[in-house]
C-alpha cells in the first residue's frame, strides 16, 4: 500500500469525504456530455433532472463511467478490492431563474429567498437513511459533468458528521426538496456553521460516506449543474428488511474484484 493511498484513507476516515479528485480527461468528458445531451433530447429536461435512474444497465457509455479506472482506483482504496456497484442516478439542476429574476433578487436583498424558494434543492440528509444496507459502508460518488460551484448548487457537507451514526429525519417544510420522500434532518441537529462546499470542475468527482450529513442549495445561476451519482459498497455488506429504509436492488453489479458472499443478485456487465 502506497503512502498516497494511506493518506487518502486517513483523510476520508476522518472527514467522511474527499473532493476535487480527477477522473475524466477532456475527450472522456466531451463524450459523456454528448451522451447526456442525447438523453435530454430523448426524455426532456423535466425527466433528466432526477429520473435517469440506473441507466448504466441500458447505455454502455454510462456503464463505462461506473467502471472508470481512475474512479475505481479511489473506491477500492477506501472500500477494499471487492466492490459492488449498488445504484446510479443522474442529477441535473437546470438554471431555472431568468436573468430578470436574478436582477430582481440583487435589487431586493431584503428578500433573497423569494426566488430561491421555488427552485429545486436537496435538504440536509444522510444517504444511509434511504438504503437498506448493513454489514459494510456505502460510499457515494458525485462525478461532475458540469462545473459544480456555490452559485449553481454545489454539494455541501458537514466534515466528520459520518461518525454520529444515523440521525432522525422528518418531513421537509420548504418546498422544492429533490429527495424522493421529501425528508430532512431537523435543523437543530445539523452543525450548519461547520458546513463546507465541495466545488468541482467538470470531470472531477467527490466521494462521501453514507452517514455523512450533506445537502445542496438551489441553482441560482445561469449555468446547469449536472452530475452522475454512483453508490458503491463492499461485497461483505448485505440488504436488510427495514420498513424505514425500504429498498430493492435491481441494478447491482460487481464493479471490482470477486464476490464470495453473494448477498446481491448481480446483472451481467
Amino acid at each position: 500500500m502506497t503512502t498516497a493511498t494511506i493518506k487518502l484513507q486517513d483523510t476520508y476516515n476522518m472527514q467522511g469525504f474527499l473532493s476535487a479528485l480527477p477522473v475524466l480527461n477532456e475527450t472522456e468528458l466531451r463524450e459523456a456530455r454528448r451522451g447526456f445531451s442525447e438523453l435530454e433530447k430523448e426524455f426532456g429536461e423535466e425527466y433528466t433532472q432526477y429520473s435517469l435512474h440506473n441507466v448504466h444497465l441500458q447505455y454502455p457509455w454510462v456503464m463505462e463511467l461506473t467502471k472508470h479506472p481512475r474512479l475505481l482506483r479511489v473506491i477500492t482504496a477506501i472500500l477494499g478490492p471487492d466492490v459492488i456497484l449498488l445504484d446510479s442516478r443522474f442529477i441535473c439542476k437546470y438554471p431555472a431563474l431568468t436573468s430578470s429574476d436574478t436582477e430582481e433578487n440583487k435589487e431586493e436583498e431584503s428578500k433573497p429567498a423569494v426566488g430561491e424558494n421555488r427552485l429545486p434543492y436537496v435538504a440536509w440528509h444522510q444517504d444511509m437513511r434511504y438504503w437498506g444496507i448493513a454489514g459494510g459502508p456505502v460510499l457515494s460518488v458525485w462525478l461532475a459533468l458540469d462545473n459544480s460551484l456555490k452559485e449553481n448548487g454545489a454539494l455541501q457537507v458537514i466534515p466528520g458528521s459520518h461518525c454520529s451514526g444515523m440521525l432522525p429525519h422528518h418531513q421537509a417544510i420548504r418546498p422544492g426538496n429533490m429527495l424522493t420522500v421529501n425528508q430532512e434532518i431537523p435543523e437543530e441537529l445539523v452543525q450548519s456553521e461547520e458546513a463546507v462546499i465541495c466545488p468541482l470542475l467538470a470531470g472531477q468527482m467527490s466521494i462521501h460516506d453514507g452517514f455523512l450529513v450533506h445537502a445542496s442549495d438551489a441553482n441560482t445561476s445561469q449555468r446547469r449543474r449536472c452530475g452522475f451519482v454512483i453508490r458503491y459498497v463492499s461485497t461483505c455488506a448485505y440488504p436488510i428488511q427495514d420498513p424505514d429504509r425500504p429498498r430493492k436492488f435491481h441494478a447491482t453489479m460487481l464493479a471490482s474484484g470477486t464476490d464470495q458472499f453473494n448477498h446481491f443478485s448481480h446483472k451481467s456487465s
